[in-house]
């Protein structure tokens, strides 16, 4: 049967403007999203206490790796659904769709599980301050309750970018966001909930916006008119899992590596880490547009290989590299110039060591986001391309660095060499992964 399904612009329009529609609504969406965690650590800063903020910038590390896990699971399975899109193949594309969901439900379920069960002992573990320890552990209990909705939120975006509709979550995000702040100041300054309250609003909005956009992406699919005849298929379930596995790895490796450095940080004292974690939700903002262009470039690739246009790919992988390039520049300009009234939205009577901390971070960073931009867009097209070896090798070298580098010698040399082991892990990264792309052995991955 014919269908009508006019949202294939990735593979018919000019690779800037093909970019550009589809990574704009993301990037907004995204900056959204981590509006979430931004809302959190800004009103726990400026209403509750130094302590509160470090509270949930303890627990930062450890929840963005699960948001991870939900943004590279959705991607990987994102991938297949586009090249089955781009192939018109719409019974195995729905097919794809709901083996996803039930997994990656199932696999909420049970992180959640698990992490109610151990968060103390992991915190205790990555030496969380004593002071700020029960007010890190009930952040996490709450927030592992709405794990669940978190993932298959995560996983609906991915679903709606991958048939071309980038727009619909941004729709979602921003009431979600915009719900979540409201609670966050109802919660924390009328009915005095501390940290328990922002990690409530957190779990009420995105149940609401994962709820709302389960009931429109199943809206959508009916346009497409086709037969399937399950629900569940092992066959695209280990097709999904291979790429997305190191696409998880991908998406987390910043995350882990904070999380194994957390330790380290922590044993500067909480003043120290109240000012690290809010130059850190400060990052998550910068890292944002480098992330969607790279997650466009995967879509991109992925929708032009499945109609064998491999020229047209590496034409996008270059314009997607001038994209990134502007958004460094202004990148750099903001945190270069403000730094001081950025920190001071967290931390607007904070101590001496606190804003110090936040603003040495930010004036440093500031120069090297075009790095983790190239990594991205790079690392975008050979997750597209399925080309996972020498990607996955890559986010592990940028691991290895960023760990080691700041384990051996910030209890030496002080906590800027936490930093300073940042844009190092990053430049290898790119490194590895472009040398891979040089190779062109991407093109003969589904050939």
């Amino acid at each position: 049967m014919k269908n009508n399904y006019k949202d294939d612009y990735l593979i018919r329009e000019k690779p800037l403007n093909a970019l550009i529609v589809f990574s704009l609504p993301i990037i907004i969406g995204n900056l959204f999203q981590q509006a979430y965690t931004m809302a959190d650590s800004a009103i726990v800063g400026r209403y509750v206490s130094e302590q509160a903020l470090a509270a949930v910038g303890a627990s930062y590390s450890l929840t963005n790796i699960f948001i991870c896990i939900a943004m590279g699971g959705g991607i990987g399975a994102s991938v297949i659904v586009s090249r089955y899109f781009g192939e018109k193949d719409y019974s195995k594309m729905k097919l794809a769709v709901f083996t996803s969901f039930i997994s990656f439900l199932t696999l909420s379920i049970l992180l959640g599980g698990i992490g109610l069960l151990f968060s103390k002992r992991i915190m205790i573990l990555m030496n969380t301050p004593i002071d700020v320890l029960d007010m890190a552990v009930q952040y996490l209990n709450i927030y592992f309750l709405g794990l669940p909705f978190l993932f298959m939120y995560n996983v609906l975006s991915s679903m709606f970018n991958a048939l071309g509709k980038s727009k619909i979550p941004l729709y979602f995000l921003i009431f979600s966001s915009v719900f979540n702040v409201i609670l966050d100041f109802i919660l924390v300054t009328r009915f005095q909930m501390g940290v328990a309250g922002v990690a409530w609003a957190t779990l009420i909005a995105q149940g609401i916006s994962a709820s709302l956009s389960f009931l429109f992406f199943m809206k959508e699919l009916k346009i497409l008119n086709c037969r399937h005849t399950k629900a569940f298929d092992k066959t695209e379930l280990l097709s999904m899992t291979k790429i997305a596995m190191p696409s998880i790895l991908q998406q987390s490796t910043v995350s882990i590596g904070m999380m194994l450095v957390q330790s380290v940080i922590n044993r500067f004292g909480y003043q120290t880490l109240a000012g690290f974690s809010a130059a850190m939700r400060v990052e998550s903002i910068c890292v944002v547009p480098m992330m969607g262009i790279g997650n466009a470039v995967s879509s991109y690739t992925a929708q032009n290989i499945g109609t064998h246009k491999e020229e047209r790919v590496i034409e996008g992988y270059h314009v997607a590299n001038k994209i990134v390039i502007v958004f460094a520049i202004v990148i750099c300009l903001m945190l270069e110039f403000f730094h001081s009234q950025i920190i001071s939205l967290f931390l607007a009577e904070g101590t001496a060591t606190a804003v110090s901390t936040g603003r040495n971070y930010l004036t440093f960073m500031g120069w090297f986001f075009c790095l983790i931009g190239f990594k991205m867009t790079v690392d975008g097209l050979l997750r597209g391309a399925g080309d996972m070896k020498m990607f996955t090798i890559a986010n592990l070298v940028n691991l290895f660095i960023r760990v080691s580098l700041s384990v051996a010698f910030a209890p030496k040399y002080g906590i800027a060499m936490v930093w300073y082991a940042v844009p190092i892990g990053w430049f290898a990264n790119w490194i590895i992964s472009f040398l891979q792309y040089k190779t062109g052995k991407w093109k003969a991955i589904y050939s």
